[in-house]
């Protein structure tokens, strides 16, 4: 079972390492300020983050789906289900979707990065009851969310929620060698 669950892992995720970027960054109004409240309750403002995203050129223009309802492209007994379910300690119906979404978040991604260009850092997929992609940018990213809805017909439909995260955080991401162990 470990080296079919290695093999499930390893397909679902190498579709993330070969996504690149090619279209400029989009500039926020450095005329923008953010504005904060001090404790003594006057205003500060502090420099405006360069970059954001515009979620309107990401949009899909997909409807979501109902899950409750949605045929997904693995049974819900498959072994893939089942050992997604056992490895990651979530119920088939969950491993079900995540699986799914898994396989098709590049979509989503390769839409993101088209914006954030240099400014990209590393990614995540959250495993959990909500699959969500995390975007770690450099600081100068306007902290944002967006729920994706995924068009590509493996997984048409389906939401990916998305947060950009201006940490700056590399990925841990293991070798070969490390993950066989």
């Amino acid at each position: 079972m470990g080296m079919r669950l290695a093999s499930i892992l390893l397909v679902a995720t190498a579709g993330w390492a070969l996504v690149g970027c090619d279209q400029p960054t989009e500039v926020a109004d450095p005329a923008t300020e953010q504005a904060a409240v001090s404790s003594d309750g006057t205003a500060q403002t502090s420099a405006p983050a360069a970059y954001t995203i515009d979620w309107s050129s990401v949009t899909s223009g997909e409807k979501p789906a109902d899950r409750s309802t949605y045929e997904y492209p693995f049974a819900i007994d498959s072994q893939n289900v089942l050992d997604y379910a056992e490895y990651f300690d979530m119920d088939a119906a969950t491993a079900q979707h995540n699986l799914t979404i898994s396989m098709a978040g590049n979509e989503a991604l390769s839409k993101a990065l088209d914006q954030l260009s240099e400014t990209y850092v590393s990614h995540e997929l959250t495993d959990g009851n909500e699959m969500t992609l995390v975007i770690h940018t450099t600081p100068d990213v306007a902290a944002s969310t967006y729920d994706y809805v995924l068009s590509d017909d493996f997984a048409k439909g389906l939401v990916l929620p998305i947060v950009i995260q201006p940490d700056g955080k590399k990925g841990e991401v293991k070798t070969h060698g490390e993950m066989a162990e």
